[in-house]
């Protein structure tokens, strides 16, 4: 008599149980699908109801519980003569007072074979059962058994009813086909209504800066300008040369006596950034007529990430004689009048001095 095949119990894993079919001698499905458990114990010639074998295909090995009254006669057989697969595992508990015994082994231990099928992973062992001569060596009073065991696991299945939610930035993880971001810097007319068509000022006008970013395909970001230099020549490096922002984003040109250079606040949106400057020349230059070149370093944080001293855009205010900032708290712009600026538990980056004091000659012409 066969005894239908063994459903594993709920394992670690969370597993569900499957029944058998005694007449086809196959396990049926729920509609969900899941690991799943099949024992063939027809060699055991068991007449008892009794439950011999029992197996548990839990994540990532298998639990084989055997109940020592194999054949289901009421006599006990020895733990020692039974074995685990091809590899002849031993099992893990089990004692002479015990009628349990117990093998515990991974899914590609003990000699298993891993089979697969359209719908499944099917792991292959089986549990021996070799008795030993006792008493008279001539004779034995039971026939060696092997019981066929094998764990099925779904090859398609959803493994969680809740959306995913990535620890990841998608900025920092992601960047545009081109690998980079496409920043702008362009002269704007006196209302920022659009560019201006012309580039060539006079002498007491404003120069209307809009720094721009495209943000399309990334998180929401917000830029910064972290430093401007005017020069003679489009090298940034060369002399003479004249810095506007520096300190990560402190517009040191507003500190002039007779400069309005500012930080347009509040700004149109996160990803652009306004600032004026006044129209200046270089000292000792008697042209009417010089082009300058302006160059300036842009950069980009998360959009709800607070400003702090190396993001932040600060503007010098005359009337209170302090910084302040186009958005965040008050501290961020201390380190513009230390003329140092960098993050705590960072490398410290101490700047070069300025080198806007002094550096021009203003509205000394009337036009």
């Amino acid at each position: 008599v066969a005894y239908n095949p063994w459903v594993l119990l709920r394992g670690e894993a969370g597993l569900w149980k499957y029944g058998g079919d005694s007449s086809l001698g196959q396990p049926h499905a729920f509609s969900q699908p899941s690991p799943w458990a099949w024992v063939d114990v027809s060699q055991l010639q068991a007449a008892a109801p009794l439950h011999p074998v029992a197996v548990q295909c839990q994540e990532a090995r298998v639990v084989v519980t055997v109940h020592r009254d194999l054949f289901g006669m009421g006599c006990l057989v020895k733990a020692a003569e039974l074995t685990l697969g091809s590899a002849a595992c031993l099992p893990i508990v089990w004692s002479t007072a015990e009628t349990i015994v117990t093998f515990m082994a991974g899914l590609h231990e003990c000699g298993s074979t891993l089979r697969l099928t359209p719908d499944a992973l099917v792991y292959s062992m089986s549990l021996n059962y070799n008795p030993v001569p006792t008493g008279n060596p001539v004779i034995i009073c039971t026939s060696p058994a092997v019981v066929p065991i094998e764990c099925h696991y779904p090859r398609r299945d959803n493994v969680s009813s809740n959306a995913v939610k990535p620890t990841w930035v998608p900025f920092r993880s992601t960047l545009s086909s081109e690998e980079k971001l496409p920043f702008s810097l362009r002269l704007m007319n006196d209302d920022w209504s659009a560019e201006r068509a012309s580039t060539i000022f006079q002498l007491g006008e404003v120069l209307h800066f809009q720094a721009g970013v495209n943000t399309e395909n990334h998180a929401p970001l917000r830029l910064f300008v972290d430093n401007c230099v005017a020069t003679l020549t489009p090298d940034r490096s060369s002399a003479p040369q004249y810095v506007l922002i520096d300190f990560n984003g402190c517009l040191v040109d507003g500190q002039l006596d007779d400069a309005t250079s500012t930080f347009i606040s509040p700004r149109p949106r996160q990803d652009v950034l306004p600032f004026a400057v006044d129209a200046f020349k270089f000292a000792g230059d008697s042209s009417n007529l010089k082009q300058i070149y302006i160059t300036c370093h842009l950069k980009v944080s998360l959009a709800d990430q607070a400003p702090d001293p190396v993001n932040k855009a600060c503007s010098f205010n005359k009337a209170s004689n302090l910084w302040a900032p186009v958005e965040g708290t008050q501290d961020v712009c201390s380190c513009c009048e230390m003329k140092s600026c960098f993050l705590a538990g960072h490398s410290r980056w101490l700047h070069a001095p300025s080198q806007w004091q002094g550096g021009c000659a203003r509205r000394q012409l009337p036009s």
